[in-house]
This record gives structure tokens, C-alpha cells and sequence, in this order.
């Protein structure tokens, strides 16, 4: 498996990202949904990685965006159906920490949902030190969404 950044232009990529979306909406109001479109994953404040296996099939995605000089939010975090439950999205997870603590953010927060169909995306951040907290950044309170951050202190 390798992680790169990515330009977001592939059919793959585009096809995955669109799942995503489809997928946020399918489980949260259309207001509740902060998941990001392809011309907004393309802003300077976001980082774009692909995971692909090792014939160049696309197994997942993620996200950095850099909020201030010392924070950070993870933005659509994906696991293509094919590879789910094989460790995709925690190498992709320790990826974005490793991102984040060399440019030297000193947290890291993310939004996701709610309902039940996101407990596992839960679960995978709380293993990671994730704890629950309030909105931050231009979040509201939302009872569809969950906020989560990390206080990030050496290494992974």
C-alpha cells in the first residue's frame, strides 16, 4: 500500500468522493452534511492524499485542512467498499497525524455524524485519543454531527 497526494482528477477518485457524498446524505440532512465537494477539496488549506494497493487500485482517501497555525481538521476520510475492514482508514488515520504534528499543529478536530451508520468512524478516532468536544471553527451545535479532537503531543 502507498499513500500520495493526489490532484483529485481521477475517475476513481471522483467516483469514491461522490460515494461519499451520497453516503452523508443518505444518513444526515441536507444542512448537516459538511462533507466537501472536489472544487473544495482542490483549496490550498487542503492536503489530498489517495492509498492505493500495489496495481494502483484506489482503497481510500483523506484529508487535512489546515483552520490556524496550530490546528488542523480531517475532511473525507473514505474507504472504498472493496477494501473496508483491512486497515485502510487507520494507516490513512496515522498518516494525517504524522501531516499534522511535523507541521507542527498542536491539535487536530474533526466532524462527523451521529446516526449509527457512523459509530464505526467513532470508534476508529476514539482508538486514536479522539475525544468528543464542542463545535469549533465555523461548526454549530448540530444533533446530527459528532465533533471529536485530539491534542496532538509527539509522536504516533
Amino acid at each position: 500500500m502507498h499513500i500520495r497526494e493526489d490532484d483529485l482528477r481521477g475517475a476513481d477518485v471522483v467516483a469514491l468522493l461522490q460515494a461519499h457524498l451520497d453516503d452523508m446524505h443518505r444518513h444526515s440532512p441536507p444542512e448537516s452534511v459538511h462533507a466537501l465537494d472536489l472544487d473544495a477539496l482542490r483549496r490550498p488549506e487542503i492536503t489530498f492524499w489517495t492509498m492505493r494497493d500495489e496495481g494502483g487500485a484506489l482503497m481510500g482517501c483523506g484529508a487535512l485542512k489546515q483552520l490556524d497555525a496550530g490546528h488542523g481538521e480531517i475532511k473525507s476520510m473514505r474507504t472504498a467498499a472493496a477494501h473496508l475492514r483491512r486497515g485502510v482508514a487507520a494507516t490513512l488515520l496515522r498518516h494525517v497525524l504524522r501531516t499534522a504534528r511535523a507541521r507542527g499543529y498542536r491539535r487536530l478536530s474533526l466532524e462527523t455524524g451521529a446516526p449509527e451508520a457512523f459509530a464505526p468512524a467513532r470508534a476508529l478516532y476514539a482508538r486514536f485519543g479522539f475525544a468528543e468536544c464542542g463545535p469549533f471553527a465555523d461548526y454549530a451545535e448540530d444533533p446530527w454531527s459528532v465533533f471529536m479532537t485530539l491534542e496532538l503531543r509527539g509522536s504516533d
